[in-house]
């Protein structure tokens, strides 16, 4: 189910290189944030919780404050949001406010 709401969602939107996709995976152990510029096929930056300590919601807010940072580091400030079809909520949610409190627009 989550792979055709996936789907779904990416027949709407795309990256480019001025406004990337801002990508989510969400593991049972881990979550994952890339920045994608569609039109070339390249991932522009990247950010996990792989080595980060504390609950679900407190590693997506770092990895959503990490990839903002990335993102800044590459003067990009606006993003096309991509939740992977997972619901808003949680983890994802709480990746988003991260990113838009660190200063992305989406």
């Amino acid at each position: 189910m989550r792979e055709m709401r996936h789907k779904r969602l990416r027949a709407k939107i795309a990256g480019t290189a001025t406004r990337p996709r801002l990508a989510v995976f969400r593991s049972n152990t881990a979550i994952y944030a890339q920045l994608i510029d569609d039109v070339a096929g390249k991932t522009l930056a990247t950010a996990d919780s792989r080595k980060e300590k504390g609950t679900g919601v407190e590693k997506a807010q770092l990895v959503g404050a990490a990839i903002a940072k990335k993102a800044q580091a590459l003067s990009l400030t606006e993003v096309v949001f991509d939740r992977g079809g997972f619901k808003y909520q949680g983890a994802i949610a709480a990746l988003a406010d991260a990113a838009r409190a660190a200063g992305l627009k989406f």
